[in-house]
Order: structure tokens, then C-alpha cells, then sequence
């Protein structure tokens, strides 16, 4: 039910505790035949010395009932993409995932596939990931494709390797060690730059809200190994001239990178290889309708000219008329980036999306979701406290980068605190901004093809209302959310102390040494 034009929510609030601290001692969900004795002594003999456990692992001991009543009790305090309306969720494309495609990969003849069988009895999903390449090369232009990487920052570590390769492969990998970006691309491409030991430069916008072009002039010489780009960047503002920053940095001896992790504005409507780009990559889990798992299973599908194929990672799916294969055999690869051969199950997911929809059906999606954005951010105009910063009156593609300074000098409501309060009116967390943030108090909405035109109505509606608390009583917001099952805020503090958050053995110790262990005492 709508009241006054937003969603009458109150998200379920069950004081569930962990699974592991749950049960009795005894209680059962599955009884289970008693391990034959010859089995027991096979599987002992099988685990190294000093590997075997010298007591039974503490699980929860629950019946049946009790498991399915925990996991549901979970679900209902969850909201979701298949759930609520996830427009606020700005450059990861959460658009719907056909379920056809789920059906696809939890079919147990998929599903049960394991990476060490011999290629003789994986030919299916070979010929698919191959099948997936040649429509990769046909939507972007570009010549070889790998599907190694398990997501958009590994693709650039992998594109930061082949032009590592490519210059060692000449002589100039150690006079070209420096790496050209911009400010409102993704912060891996730094960050992986970085990472494999390059002096990085960092381009800003000018006042069109496209990276500046004169200071790309003034950044390229002989020392430029390459160009990491976004196009749109977050902005949604098209680089009209990114044929010229290609050219300009060709001109020096240099490489460009495409980060096409969000292609869902481009689709049919322009290439990589179009504008004269070395290497690009698409975040499969975003565009190409394969769940967006938050740090979990991703594809960033990695695609380069032919002068540039020998170095991509191994292995490459291959097919010789007869049979499909991986091969290992390419001496001037980077080497492997990953564990086996990719994520078959988000390829997959890309493949039958791909098929489904074909190229028109490709551009279409492009179009709907160009037509959605530019509709939302019409509806967004009259928004008190809210504003769109760079190139006044300039369209954007499929996302953009707003701005609540105004709101925020007016009433001492951040970004996000609305990010809070939104929650109470069942949507998702929306995305603010990456770090940097350039644009001050930042809010970044995705329209994506899917949503319908009553969905972004209720979402503008939704903004519109938490501007006009903000303004009357901004103490409602800032102490959101209220009807969520988890109300605490978290302190950002909270995030640095090791005694209340760290979330890996890792982390950990990372935190304790540089706290020299005080937590402890």
C-alpha cells in the first residue's frame, strides 16, 4: 500500500541469534547410516599426519524445523533486488536476473562439474565459455577474450599485466612505469597500478565533467605505459573526446584500457575497439544479467586486440573444429591470475542472457536504461536540497553522480543519513559515492532497464519525502533507520577497533600490530 506516495514498510525484526549458538546436545535434521568400518579405516589412511582432528567439530545441533525457521526468519529481515526496488544501488546495475538462468546453473549436470575433469566430459560448458568469447569480441570489437578474472578488479590487474608484458616484450618496461587515470574512474585502477609498483597520475574533470584533456597532454611522455579509463565515469557524462585521448597517448608509445565494468548504457551503441582502445573489460555480473554478489561470484571478462592476445592469462578456451579445450601452452602469457578457468556459473548466467535477447534485444536494453536514468533524473530535479553537479543541462547515460551539499548546509542531514532513513521505506542502501568523493555529500542512482515507470515514480516520491523531513524535522532522519530489523547505526570508530569488528584472521593482525596489541590487555 502507497501512502501519500511511498510504501507503507516495516521490514520483519526477529532477535535471531547465530546458528552456531543455537540447538542441543543430541538434536538431529538427518540421521545418517554409521560409516562402515573398512570405509573409516580408507578415509583415516587418506589424511596426512598431524592433519587429523583430535576431536569432533562443534556444529549446531538442531532438528529440521529448527534450521528451516532460523534461514527464514534470515530471509524476511532481507531486503533485495528480487524484493524492492534497487535503483539507489548506483554503477553495480542491479537489475533483474531472469530466473530461467538460475534454473540453468543449479541444473546438477552443471552444477556438479568439477574443474579437474578431463575436458573429454566438460565439452558443454567449454563450447559455452568459447560461444560467450565470440559475442564478447562482437559487442566490444575487440580481437581474444579471457574470462579468467573473477571480477572488475582482477580484469585490471589483468589488463595492467598484458601492458606490463607488452612493453617488457620491447625493451621498455623499465623506462615506461608510469600509469595514467582519472579521479571518478574506479579506484582499482589506481589501486591495482599501484599495486604492480607504477608511479600513478591522476586526471580531474573539468568543467564538463570529463577528465581533463590538456592535462592528459601535459602527463604523457616516454615514460607512459598506459591509459586506465572509465567512459561514461560515474558522472554518466559520455567523453566525447575519447577518441583523442586514445590517440594522444598512442602518439607516446603507450597502451589504453577500457574499464567497461558497467556496459549497460553502450550496448550495440558504441565499442571499445571503436575508439581505438588496446585492452577492455566487462563486469559480467552487472550488464550481462548475472547476480551482482557483492564481493562474491563475478566475471570480469577481459578483451584485447590480436597484437595483444599472446600475453592474456591462461588458460584460453580453444577449438579446433572437433573438440573445445584449454590451453595451457602460451609462453608469453602473464601466467594464471586465478584458480583454474574462471566462474563457468556467471558465464553461463551472460550466455543465456546474451542468446535471449540477441543483438536488438542488446541495444535495447541500452536504450530503456539511457531512457530510465534521464527519466529519473528529470523527476529528481524538483527535490529540494538536491542538485546535479558538472556540464548544467548536459544528458547523462546510465547512472550519474548527484549532489545533497545544499540539503546538508540546510539542515546538517548528510548523505548518509538519508542512506538510513531510505531503508525505512524498503529500499536497499543506496550507493554514495567511491572514495574520493569528489562530488560533496554524493548519491549515485542507477535506473537500470528493468525498473518500470511506477518503480522510479515511488523511488523519486521517496526522496522527495525524506527532503521534506529533513527540512521540518531533521532529527528523524538522522536518527534512521526506524522500521528496519536492525535499527543500531553503525559508528564508524567501531570499524577500527579490533575488539568489536575485524572481520578475518587477516584483518586481525593487521589491527593488532598497529595497535601493538593493547586490545589484548
Amino acid at each position: 500500500m502507497l501512502v501519500g506516495g511511498k510504501r507503507n514498510f516495516h521490514e520483519a525484526r526477529w532477535d535471531e541469534p547465530i546458528i552456531m549458538e543455537m540447538g542441543e546436545s543430541g538434536a538431529r535434521a538427518v540421521l545418517l547410516d554409521p560409516i562402515e568400518d573398512e570405509a573409516a579405516r580408507c578415509s583415516n589412511a587418506a589424511v596426512p599426519e598431524g592433519y587429523a582432528r583430535t576431536e569432533a567439530p562443534k556444529l549446531p545441533e538442531l532438528g529440521q524445523m529448527q534450521v528451516l525457521r532460523h534461514y527464514l526468519r534470515l530471509a524476511q529481515e532481507t531486503i533485495g533486488a528480487d524484493l524492492n526496488i534497487d535503483i539507489g544501488l548506483g554503477t553495480c546495475t542491479m537489475k533483474y536476473n531472469p530466473k530461467i538462468n538460475e534454473s540453468f546453473v543449479r541444473n546438477p549436470k552443471f552444477a556438479e562439474l568439477h574443474p579437474y575433469q578431463p575436458e573429454s566430459t566438460v565439452q558443454g560448458i567449454l563450447k559455452i565459455m568459447y560461444e560467450t568469447e565470440q559475442y564478447l569480441k562482437e559487442i566490444s570489437g575487440m580481437d581474444r577474450f579471457s574470462l579468467n578474472p573473477a571480477g572488475g578488479s582482477q580484469a585490471i590487474f589483468s589488463n595492467v599485466s598484458v601492458i606490463r608484458a607488452y612493453h617488457k616484450s620491447r625493451g621498455e618496461d623499465a623506462t615506461r612505469n608510469e600509469i595514467i587515470t582519472t579521479i571518478l574512474s574506479h579506484p582499482a585502477n589506481a589501486g591495482v597500478a599501484s599495486t604492480l609498483g607504477y608511479k600513478v597520475i591522476t586526471l580531474y574533470p573539468d568543467e564538463n565533467g570529463i577528465p581533463d584533456i590538456e592535462a592528459l597532454k601535459a602527463a604523457v611522455c616516454e615514460r607512459t605505459a598506459g591509459l586506465l579509463i572509465t567512459n561514461p565515469e560515474d558522472t554518466g557524462i559520455y567523453n566525447e573526446q575519447i577518441r583523442e585521448f586514445v590517440k594522444i597517448v598512442h602518439d607516446t608509445g603507450g597502451l589504453c584500457a577500457y574499464d567497461q565494468a558497467n556496459l549497460n548504457g553502450l550496448m550495440g551503441i558504441t565499442r571499445a575497439r571503436d575508439a581505438g582502445f588496446d585492452l577492455c573489460h566487462f563486469n559480467l555480473h552487472k550488464t550481462f544479467g548475472s547476480p551482482h554478489g557483492s564481493q562474491g561470484p563475478a566475471a570480469g571478462a577481459q578483451g584485447c586486440t590480436e597484437a595483444l592476445a599472446k600475453f592474456l592469462p591462461v588458460p584460453t578456451v580453444e577449438f579446433d573444429g572437433r573438440r573445445y579445450y584449454l590451453n595451457d601452452t602460451r609462453p608469453e602469457s602473464i601466467g594464471k591470475i586465478r584458480k583454474f578457468y574462471g566462474v563457468p556459473a556467471v558465464v553461463l548466467r551472460a550466455y543465456a542472457y546474451i542468446r535471449a535477447l540477441g543483438a536488438d534485444g542488446l541495444k535495447q536494453v541500452s536504450e530503456f536504461a539511457i531512457l530510465n536514468n534521464n527519466y529519473l533524473l528529470k523527476k529528481l530535479e524538483s527535490v529540494k536540497g538536491l542538485s546535479l553537479p558538472f556540464a548544467p543541462g548536459k544528458r547523462r547515460l546510465e547512472q550519474a553522480r548527484l549532489s545533497w551539499e545544499k540539503l546538508c548546509n540546510d539542515t546538517g542531514v548528510t548523505t548518509d543519513d538519508i542512506a538510513r532513513r531510505i531503508v525505512d521505506f524498503g529500499f536497499q542502501d543506496y550507493f554514495s559515492s567511491h572514495h574520493p568523493m569528489v562530488v560533496p555529500e554524493p548519491f549515485t542512482p542507477e535506473a537500470c532497464e528493468t525498473y518500470s515507470r511506477e518503480d522510479i515514480d515511488e523511488y523519486a516520491r521517496t526522496l522527495d519525502a525524506i527532503s521534506k523531513e529533513a527540512y521540518a524535522n531533521a532529527n528523524v532522519v538522522k536518527a534512521a533507520p526506524h522500521n528496519a530489523a536492525l535499527s543500531t547505526q553503525i559508528v564508524a570508530d567501531d570499524l577500527e577497533n579490533i575488539s568489536r569488528f575485524a572481520c578475518t584472521w587477516r584483518a586481525f593482525k593487521k589491527k593488532s600490530a598497529q595497535t601493538g596489541g593493547d586490545h589484548l590487555a
